[in-house]
């Protein structure tokens, strides 16, 4: 099994390398959106104050509707980092769902490589993409605090080697969870149309009740209660306490992270036993 593993990974990796276009693109949509709607959708939720008012109590607001960052990008650029991990799955179901117009998902599965090897070596090659499209988009986005004219994350608390370790885990458990939900649609769908109309119905819910790029100061209560629960808005406080500090946050990093990994093992759970059930024909 690992072997096939092996050997299945590898050529998913290879599809990915010959395939720079799609690289590039993927690269480029991140870049976009920090370039143009992260520079240009400066909030400064302090403007409508009424004049006069003590330059702590703006601060205080600032921090409270921001959640502890400095500003409205290196609040967005934080939240950017958690939506980037999502919407770069969505590609998994869908290379699925065309393979299988191809005819290659089919030859892959009659060969002797078990279902357990073709399902994880596409999880696998397909949660690695938007882990580095993650830690792209944070690393660009602190190396635009550098650059004269533009806005970038800067980060105001003190960031300890256990604070990288949550960040990283953060990222990775989200990606994981997300990829194994799209996976599952494109193994269980066979209509692109069908395919694309299911995650859009689940994405884009997911990412609105978020905290990832609405500034929590400006959501209805309702609306607050609901994000705190959302795995988006779970991983994303992770990396802004890391960030900026907890004193915006309930709770520290690793309830957070005891949260996604329940969201994660809960859906992972139900991916891979629909997938079993899916792939159970051809064994």
């Amino acid at each position: 099994m690992l072997r096939e593993l092996r050997a299945l990974t590898r050529r998913e990796f290879l599809k990915l390398a010959r395939n720079p276009q799609a690289l590039f693109t993927s690269l480029l949509l991140p870049l976009l959106y920090l370039l143009l709607f992260g520079q240009g959708f400066n909030i400064n939720p302090t403007a409508a104050l009424p004049p006069g008012t003590p330059p702590i109590v703006a601060h205080q607001v600032l921090l409270h509707y921001f959640r502890g960052a400095p500003n409205y990008y290196s609040y967005f650029a934080a939240g950017m980092v958690g939506f980037v991990a999502v919407t770069a799955t969505l590609f998994i179901g869908a290379n699925v769902i065309f393979d299988k117009l191809f005819g290659i998902f089919k030859r892959t599965r009659g060969t002797p490589a078990p279902s357990a090897a073709v399902f994880g070596s596409r999880l696998i090659a397909g949660s690695a993409q938007p882990i580095a499209l993650a830690f792209f988009v944070l690393g660009l986005a602190l190396l635009f605090a550098h650059v004269p004219g533009l806005s970038g994350l800067h980060v105001t608390a003190q960031v300890t080697a256990v604070g990288v370790v949550e960040v990283f885990l953060a990222i990775v458990l989200l990606s994981l969870m997300f990829a194994t939900l799209f996976l599952t649609f494109g193994i269980l769908l066979d209509v692109p149309q069908t395919y694309f109309a299911a995650v859009n119905l689940l994405n884009l819910p997911v990412l609105l009740t978020s905290d990832a790029l609405y500034p929590w100061g400006s959501m209805p209560v309702w609306l607050q209660n609901i994000s705190q629960y959302n795995p988006v808005s779970l991983a994303v406080n992770v990396l802004r306490e890391t960030f900026f500090g907890a004193g915006q946050y309930p709770f520290g990093p690793g309830v957070y992270l005891l949260g996604l990994l329940g969201w994660t093992v809960v859906l992972m759970g139900i991916g891979i036993f629909l997938v079993s059930r899916a792939l159970r024909p051809l064994e």
